[in-house]
């Protein structure tokens, strides 16, 4: 499945205390679903009919079909 739903994306945690924050689709955007992850923690999520963004805190690698993303800023 691909498009709005069926994405899967993978974070692993550089740090312990990293936040993956779901949120909602629909007119008002609102958190759904939260889980905090230790260091070298990996998480493995799926974008879904009610899931339509997520926003990562904390020194983490983001890997997703697109390419891999990494939170923390480069100098």
């Amino acid at each position: 499945m691909a498009g709005q739903s069926g994405d899967f994306f993978v974070v692993k945690a550089k740090e312990s205390g990293v936040n993956v924050i779901g949120l909602t689709r629909g007119k008002d955007t609102r958190f759904h679903h939260s889980e905090k992850l230790d260091k070298g923690e990996v998480m493995v999520a799926q974008f879904t009919e009610h899931t339509s963004a997520v926003k990562v805190r904390g020194k983490a690698l983001v890997i997703t079909p697109f390419g891999t993303v990494d939170t923390e800023v480069e100098d």
